[in-house]
């Protein structure tokens, strides 16, 4: 399969369904055309426009549009009303939870996920997350090892779909372009092998629907260490997309800025192991004990 460019033609589709969720959130609310052109401070003339999904927004009407209809930005973008109501209902229950009473119910919900599938064979897939310069492509083979399952590093596989260098597959196709090639070699991955030791990308965390899919199908293991340790791990890698320069001080912001960015996303992961201090041999071990102690808790 050959990687596709990015669509960049739906901007006239966003437009429709804009326009469409525009008519329905007035129309719930009872109100003319008419009265939202009045509230919102938007002319009657392009409203109909904005509606008909040939206006062409801005950010101030969209707010302002929203405002009106005492709704979010977002709701008129998202494409959340193809789930149905109850969709919607829930998104708003859970924007009151607290960060705690929300990881409490994701763990629960993926409790009452896993007791469904009981009866299937369990498959045996661990990911390793963190940024370049964790250890992952050190320890996945070794792990995978010690397990007797095959390793497999999510990047050379969208690298061998493209026919392409990671460089190029962004060079050519863009940020966009890799993430989709990212989620389908990823569901690949998972169609194939029940049992895999993974090694992904440190951006993969940041696509909330493909961090979604590896937290549900694999036991992620996070790595990380102190940043000096990544940078001194990245500058023996001869990593140019992360220090892009000689220079220490831009390397250094480029991984402490990502670690900051992505840790609350990173300790989403099952288990985490602070590579630091440790031996290549001791990180292995530890993998192994937390493998462990997944599976005697999923028994």
């Amino acid at each position: 399969m050959s990687a596709q460019r990015p669509d960049l033609s739906g901007t006239s589709d966003l437009s429709l369904r804009l326009g469409r969720r525009v008519r329905s959130a007035r129309a719930a609310r009872a109100m003319t055309m008419r009265q939202l052109a009045h509230e919102s401070d938007i002319s009657l003339p392009y409203l109909s426009r904005v509606e008909k999904g040939d206006g062409n927004i801005s950010i101030s009407v969209l707010s302002r549009l929203a405002a009106a209809l005492n709704v979010t930005m977002d709701s008129l973008l998202t494409d959340h009303d193809r789930y149905g109501p109850d969709y919607t209902l829930i998104v708003e229950m859970l924007k009151r939870q607290t960060p705690a009473m929300l990881r409490e119910i994701r763990s629960s919900l993926l409790e009452q996920l896993a007791r469904r599938e009981v009866g299937a064979a369990q498959p045996r897939r661990i990911a390793l997350t963190g940024l370049r310069g964790a250890g992952k492509s050190t320890l996945g083979p070794r792990l995978a090892d010690a397990l007797g399952v095959p390793f497999v590093e999510l990047n050379a596989e969208v690298a061998r779909q493209a026919n392409l260098s990671i460089n190029e597959v962004f060079a050519i196709y863009g940020q966009a372009g890799f993430r989709r090639l990212e989620r389908q070699c990823l569901e690949q991955i998972i169609a194939s092998h029940s049992e895999v030791v993974l090694a992904t990308g440190g951006g993969i965390v940041a696509e909330p629907a493909t961090y979604e899919l590896l937290l549900h199908s694999f036991f992620c293991l996070w790595l990380h260490a102190d940043p000096d340790v990544h940078f001194r791990r990245v500058m023996a890698q001869h990593d140019v997309r992360i220090a892009t320069d000689s220079l220490r001080e831009e390397a250094m912001t480029n991984i402490t800025g990502a670690l900051e960015a992505r840790r609350r996303l990173y300790v989403l992961a099952h288990a985490d192991i602070d590579t630091t201090r440790l031996s290549v041999e001791q990180v292995v071990r530890h993998a192994l004990d937390a493998v462990a102690c997944n599976a005697t808790q999923a028994e």
